[in-house]
């Protein structure tokens, strides 16, 4: 799989610093920020400034706040980075094996990719996904949209990963898909009728030679192994023998 970054890391590295000083201004009382604005404004004028501006004085401020705190270097961080980018594409990261159905599933799924899951249990595979390049949008259950938001952005993530407390019968593709990841909670409350409906729908949004895995029990709630034979008629159809809950398709290219 290959991996295109969705930002360059020297934004990211500039995102952290913004973070971290930002962070640090909020932690402070208001006397702390005061007296770094006058260390700030004696240093600007040692260096005898053509004008004392608000905007260099924000920056010097800044630059006063990166010593105190030892923030890193884009050097050093951006090593630390690249490390941390090579491990978070390693499924034992999250908590996967390679043996796990998603990561088999998804092996054949390049890194520019766009990727939906929908369920109670969005978080890892949205997390690893993410990681190998992966864009996703995840729909959950509204007290695991912030959690699965805040994951995503504590491990540089948060640009590929969209996360809404959606239902998948009201969600639509704007753009073609490369593989959707369902369990049976995300049709909780709907007909047969509907649930044909909604299948239908994310079979035409998916390419040619993408894959549906559909996880068949999931909080106590079951879909039809021969409902989903039907359903996905003319797809490459597999149910993972390491795992009866597990349903995977993959349409045809034509």
């Amino acid at each position: 799989m290959t991996q295109r970054p969705s930002r360059s890391l020297k934004h990211e590295y500039a995102l952290y610093l913004d973070r971290e000083i930002e962070d640090y201004k909020e932690s402070v009382p208001r006397s702390v920020l005061l007296s770094i604005g006058d260390e700030a404004v004696q240093s600007l004028a040692r260096q005898q400034q053509i004008a004392l501006t608000e905007l260099l004085l924000c920056a010097e401020v800044d630059r006063i706040i990166f010593r105190r705190l030892g923030l890193l270097s884009y050097s050093a961080w951006r090593q630390r980075r690249v490390k941390m980018l090579v491990e978070q594409r390693r499924p034992e990261h999250w908590g996967l094996s390679r043996n796990d159905i998603v990561v088999r599933a998804m092996t054949d799924v390049t890194g520019d990719s766009r990727v939906l899951l929908a369920g109670p249990q969005v978080e890892t595979p949205a997390l690893y996904l993410a990681a190998i390049g992966c864009e996703v949008t995840a729909l959950s259950e509204p007290d695991a949209v912030e959690r699965v938001l805040h994951a995503a952005e504590e491990s540089g993530l948060g640009e590929r990963v969209h996360v809404s407390a959606e239902a998948l019968s009201g969600f639509t593709p704007d753009a073609p898909l490369t593989a959707v990841i369902y369990s049976a909670a995300a049709f909780r409350g709907l007909s047969a009728a509907e649930r044909t409906r909604v299948i239908r729908v994310l079979q035409s949004a998916t390419s040619d030679g993408g894959v549906h895995l559909v996880q068949t029990i999931a909080a106590g709630k079951r879909v039809s192994i021969d409902e989903l034979r039907r359903r996905y008629r003319g797809w490459v159809v597999t149910v993972d023998e390491s795992d009866t809950n597990s349903f995977v398709a993959r349409k045809g290219v034509a």
